[in-house]
Formats: structure tokens, sequence, C-alpha cells
């Protein structure tokens, strides 16, 4: 049976929020920093453990050790490109989108924020973004989304990601919600999603610290959202990079009470 809430209790799990929500953003800087520097600096290449070009409507799947970054770049034209990864010791610890806007009261990824596991721990750490465009809202493409581009049978994110798991030995259920980057959606006033074109730079990049050991898939085909008529995607850059010793202050690590909850939680895992 249904129980409907009454006004009274509608206002003060409301009031519960906001005083919850106040605390977390007091604790956080006044402001993160800006956008990172563009165009991109280029790799140290004594530094590059292995680099990628995924084509457009492709796949490809990477691992990535402890504080190595993978470095995202659209350097050959626009692309939207969608992320998942699990951890590589027990894939059934995966990225967790709800979880990573709820503990930052944020659906803004950018240069300072994390992205966590559905075990409480963080698996990347946004360190360099030249845009902010990213979606962790509507997902990658799947087939119905590509019927706007009729006539053909082409690749679609969902479809890629089957294949990639099924690739490494897990299944569709393993597959968790896709982050897409350079995907520049936003929310109206009327709580309706739209494509924000003004957000991108052309050859934007997004670097991303692993926290963990993992398994990173990627795909590389439209965004449901593109306001493109047309299935052009373009080749997409991955760069894997060495680690370096990550600060103490790191402001990945130090932005937020539950980035250092977070943290703690990956420390802890470790013992």
């Amino acid at each position: 049976m249904h129980l409907r809430r009454s006004p009274e209790d509608i206002a003060a799990n409301r009031a519960r929020y906001e005083e919850h929500q106040k605390k977390g953003l007091n604790f956080a800087p006044k402001a993160l920093p800006g956008f990172s520097d563009f165009p991109e600096i280029p790799v140290d290449e004594a530094r590059v453990i292995h680099r990628e070009v995924i084509p457009g409507g492709w796949y490809w799947s990477t691992k990535v050790k402890r504080e190595e970054v993978l470095r995202v770049s659209l350097t050959h034209g626009f692309s939207s490109v969608a992320l998942i990864a699990w951890a590589s010791g027990d894939t059934s610890e995966r990225m967790n989108l709800p979880d990573t806007v709820k503990m930052q009261w944020t659906t803004g990824l950018s240069k300072g924020r994390v992205i966590f596991s559905d075990m409480g721990r963080v698996m990347f750490s946004i360190t360099e973004d030249s845009s902010g465009a990213h979606d962790c809202l509507v997902g990658g493409s799947n087939a119905a989304t590509n019927a706007r581009y009729q006539g053909h049978e082409l690749r679609d994110t969902r479809d890629n990601f089957v294949k990639l798991a099924m690739k490494i030995g897990l299944d569709r259920r393993d597959i968790p919600a896709a982050l897409t980057l350079f995907a520049p959606v936003r929310v109206d006033a009327e709580g309706r999603f739209f494509w924000n074109s003004a957000l991108l730079n052309g050859a934007d990049y997004v670097e991303l610290r692993a926290e963990m050991d993992m398994v990173v898939g990627l795909s590389n085909c439209p965004h449901p959202l593109d306001p493109n008529p047309a299935y052009a995607p373009n080749p997409v850059t991955i760069t894997r990079i060495a680690a370096t010793t990550v600060a103490a202050d790191d402001l990945c690590r130090t932005a937020s009470a539950e980035a250092i909850r977070g943290f703690e939680n990956n420390a802890a895992a470790e013992l």
C-alpha cells in the first residue's frame, strides 16, 4: 500500500536535506580552479605508457594502475566519449554516478572533482579539464537513440559496452551508468535537458587520475542529445601517462568532506 506523505513530512525532509547540503558546501573551497590551459600542453613522451586512437563509433578498454593518468583529447575534431570503470581487484565494485553527484552536491564534474565507486571509494580525480562540458545525467547512446540516423546500422554506446564487458569476462548487468565526456548537457529552469554547445572549445581535453587499479572502458559514439543530424564522430586520442607522486594537499583529495572520506576508504581497503 502506498502511503502519501503529509506536507509537514515533506517540509521536514526538505529542511534536513538543505541543512546537510549546507554543511557539505560550507566545507568546500570558495571556488574550484578554473578550466585548464587551452590548448593542451604536450605530454612528456618519456612518461607515455600507451597512446590509443579510438575511431568514430568504436570502443576500447584498458587497465590502469593507481596514480596513472588518462588524458582524453579531441585532437581530431569533436566527439563525445562515454566512460565506465571497474575495480581491477573486484569488478563488482564499479563507477557510480548517482553517488558521485550526491556526495559532491553537483552534476558539474570538472577540475577538482572526483568520481566515486559504488563502495564509497574514489576511482578518478579530475586533475585537468578544458571545458567542464561533461554529462553524468543522460547516459550514452543506444539503438533507439541511433534511429534518428535513418538508413544506417550504426554503432552505439550501449552495444559497445556490452561487447566490451563480455570480452573482459563480465555481462551486461555489470555495466554501470556512463559518464559522457565532452557532452555539454545542462538542465533548464523547467527541468529539461538541453545541449549547450557554447561550453565547448574545439580541441578540448580532460585528464583523469586513477585512484585505484581499474579496468576502464570508453565508447566513441554520438551523444543522444547531440544536435548534429549526421552520425559523424571523429577519432579520439587516449594517452595513458605514468604515475607521479601526489601531494598530501592535492586539491581533489581535500576539496570536500566527502572526498576526504572517500580517500580514507581507499586507504582502509589497502591495509
